[in-house]
């Protein structure tokens, strides 16, 4: 992460990493919290309170026409900038909300998963077998380590997840025929980190409370880097997980060679996983808690992404 200059914009960022947060949350805080700063030309958020944060997120509604969840993220940087840092109560915001568009998620068929699947080989192919069959973000399949994978039991474990959750999910028997020799790949990397003292970047505090922790084959990713490099928090050098870019390529090249015209990410997989299973008549609240969905709405969009609706409902002209 680059070095951020503002003495201000510091302290924020110790306070966010002693409550936890993670990189990604801090980036986009920090992001969004010196484009206010900026926006009021560069007064200090202590002389400002409601009337300036009002101002600005109706800014972005207005004239830069954010979508909404961008908006979101911009307040819930304000709120946490004010609220948890400063201690101020910022009252009842009486700003505009950006224009809420309603996005049904891209899913494939079954026919294109094995398309692009097809396209892939070794560890890239693994990687998007386990988002598709597992329901994983692209974060959640590359940061599990060896202790997360029960081969016995055909199930993963998700540590802090969005929202800081943890949850199990399933695990394809096809993916499991082909990680035990990737655990192997990886326990044969991090015993010869261990010779020069490195091991897999720790979460939190582990790192401090049990120093030999890194010698333990459980806490070793299963899909390392290539390179080590600087914890950001503790800055020991360690080997952290495979990059999110190097399975984003490897998937776009796969994508290019196939006919498919639909627009395919890492989260596509995700999306199919839930739309597939839908199909094939599992229950909603199931597939809720394999997804880790907070709310079972959020999980509801997958019934309007079916061509039949998963409770059997079809086109009248098809009765005709």
């Amino acid at each position: 992460m680059a070095a951020i200059k503002s003495p201000f914009l510091t302290q924020v960022r110790e306070h966010m990493r002693m409550r936890g947060y993670s990189i990604k949350t801090e980036k986009a805080y920090l992001y969004w919290i010196k484009a206010f700063i900026n926006f009021q030309q560069k007064r200090h958020p202590e002389t400002m309170g409601q009337a300036e944060v009002t101002q600005f997120l109706s800014f972005l509604a207005n004239s830069r026409n954010v979508a909404i969840n961008t908006q979101k993220v911009a307040l819930n940087a304000l709120v946490y900038l004010y609220h948890k840092h400063l201690k101020q109560d910022l009252g009842d915001l009486g700003f505009r909300y950006a224009t809420k568009q309603r996005q049904l998620p891209i899913v494939l068929s079954t026919e294109e998963v094995s398309e692009v699947l097809c396209q892939l080989n070794g560890r890239d192919q693994l990687i998007v077998q386990l988002l598709y069959g597992s329901g994983l973000r692209v974060s959640e399949c590359l940061r599990l380590r060896i202790q997360d994978i029960d081969l016995a039991r055909c199930s993963l474990t998700v540590r802090n997840g969005k929202g800081h959750k943890d949850r199990q999910t399933i695990l394809s028997q096809k993916c499991a025929i082909k990680l035990p020799a990737y655990i192997d790949a990886a326990r044969a990397i991090q015993i010869k980190d261990n010779t020069y003292c490195i091991g897999p970047s720790l979460p939190n505090a582990l790192e401090r409370k049990y120093p030999n922790a890194f010698r333990q084959a459980g806490w070793m990713f299963v899909f390392p880097s290539t390179t080590t490099s600087d914890n950001p928090y503790t800055k020991t050098h360690c080997r952290h997980h495979l990059h999110q870019s190097v399975i984003r390529k490897a998937l776009a090249a796969a994508v290019r060679k196939t006919h498919i015209i639909k627009r395919v990410t890492c989260h596509t997989f995700r999306h199919s996983f839930a739309t597939h299973l839908l199909q094939a008549g599992r229950d909603i609240r199931t597939i809720q808690e394999l997804l880790g969905h907070n709310d079972v709405n959020t999980t509801q969009i997958y019934t309007h992404v079916l061509g039949q609706h998963y409770a059997g409902t079809v086109s009248p002209l098809d009765s005709l």
